[in-house]
């Protein structure tokens, strides 16, 4: 599972956010570019620095501070957009934040796991992230994904045709794949769920909060902000899992992101009734289209 399924799964569910991608995904970034900075900016940077936080304030032992930090740097994932969706945000924002964040965690990811681990140093023999594994990353998250943008670069009727019934085997894959790193983990997850459950909600709760109440604070639509919202609070587990289990070769690594990821669909889901609100769209909706208007 480790060697084989884990990697496999993950390059399906990279295939299919390419399949969902164009060149024009990511020259859309350049139409919203507030609401593309400021989640990006809470991504990169808040995001990581509150679960530095988090991870010193619960004491975490340095191998589990270390796979927090690794889920903190992923980047979002489709079941993100899947949630935009749910909840009324503004899906093409989704898309392009996903797009930019999954190439730019190519650089951050083995940035900030390096820096975690010459800072809680929880292996003697593991100085990090070398070239050579970083190139492990680079292959495990881009690939996939550009294979995916290719057929729907030359086959876009194969691509749109696909792209529904891999977005759902995606998020069934996503399942099993945590699934499968619980029951396989059983023992060392039961030992150590209980300091993990409390971070990774407390983590998964502020991150949501964040991505939506920052780019409200500073007069991001609110469509806009739902969609920051799920991008920056639901973290790509799977990644991180892969990451850790078969570039890393740690299963304890592993543990934050597969204790995430069972309970961040549950508090996703609350967090997205809690913020959908009721009459709010059409207020926020006239001043978009009246500046939109404008700027043509």
């Amino acid at each position: 599972m480790t060697t084989i399924g884990l990697p496999v799964a993950l390059g399906i569910i990279m295939f299919g956010l390419g399949l969902s991608l164009t060149v024009g995904d990511f020259a859309r970034v350049a139409k919203q570019p507030k609401a593309v900075i400021v989640a990006l900016l809470c991504q990169l940077v808040l995001l990581p620095a509150i679960c530095f936080g988090l991870v010193l304030l619960f004491q975490l032992p340095p191998v589990l501070a270390v796979g927090m930090m690794m889920l903190a740097a992923s980047p979002g994932g489709t079941t993100a957009n899947l949630y935009s969706h749910l909840f009324r945000g503004d899906i093409a924002l989704n898309i392009s934040l996903t797009a930019v964040n999954s190439v730019i965690a190519v650089i951050t990811l083995p940035i900030i796991t390096n820096l975690a681990i010459a800072y809680f140093r929880p292996f003697d023999d593991q100085l990090g992230l070398q070239w050579s594994k970083a190139l492990e990353v680079f292959a495990i998250v881009l690939l996939p994904v550009a294979l995916g943008m290719l057929v729907r670069r030359f086959w876009p009727r194969f691509a749109d045709g696909m792209d529904k019934p891999v977005r759902i085997a995606s998020v069934i894959i996503l399942i099993v794949v945590i699934a499968g790193a619980v029951a396989s983990n059983w023992s060392l997850l039961v030992e150590n769920f209980t300091r993990l459950a409390l971070i990774t909600v407390a983590f998964c709760v502020i991150s949501l909060a964040v991505g939506y109440l920052v780019p409200r604070m500073l007069r991001v639509g609110r469509r806009q902000a739902i969609a920051s919202s799920f991008e920056i609070g639901i973290h790509n587990a799977t990644l991180a899992i892969v990451i850790a289990q078969t570039v890393l070769g740690s299963v304890e690594l592993s543990l934050p992101a597969a204790v995430y990821g069972v309970l961040m669909f549950f508090i996703a889901f609350g967090f997205g009734f809690l913020i959908r609100g009721k009459g709010q769209e059409g207020a926020d909706a006239a001043p978009e289209r009246s500046a939109s208007a404008t700027a043509s």
